[in-house]
């Protein structure tokens, strides 16, 4: 079993960034495919990015293509996301998550969740 741990969530004026950070305790990180996905007020919660066990590859959801990427560090036990040109609809909770798999997926089919970092991005 791993335990997640979500930080570097805040307030940024539109246009600016962000890195979030998830630190893995309990199993490797080495050994899932992780996940970010947000929910903001209202809304279900929706994938934003996975990247594979050895980060060698990846997966991004349209709307944050070419603003976002996930990254990870095994040997630190950590994922990231680094955000930029952020935009007020990228207002949310951020949730990290881990699959007991060896496939990237945009479903919610992430077995481990952190308990989220709020990011709010103002105009």
């Amino acid at each position: 079993q791993v335990q997640l741990v979500e930080s570097g969530g805040g307030l940024v004026q539109a246009g600016g960034s962000l890195r979030l950070s998830c630190a893995a305790s309990g199993r490797t990180v080495s050994s899932y495919v992780m996940g970010w996905f947000r929910q903001a007020p209202g809304k279900e919660r929706e994938f934003v990015a996975g990247i594979s066990r050895s980060g060698g590859s990846t997966r991004t959801a349209d709307s944050v293509k070419g603003r976002f990427t996930i990254s990870r560090d095994n040997a630190k036990n950590t994922v990231y996301l680094q955000m930029n040109s952020l935009k007020r609809e990228d207002t949310a909770v951020y949730y990290c998550a881990a699959r007991i798999s060896i496939t990237v997926v945009s479903t919610l089919m992430y077995d481990y969740w952190g308990q989220g970092t709020q990011v709010t991005v103002s105009s």
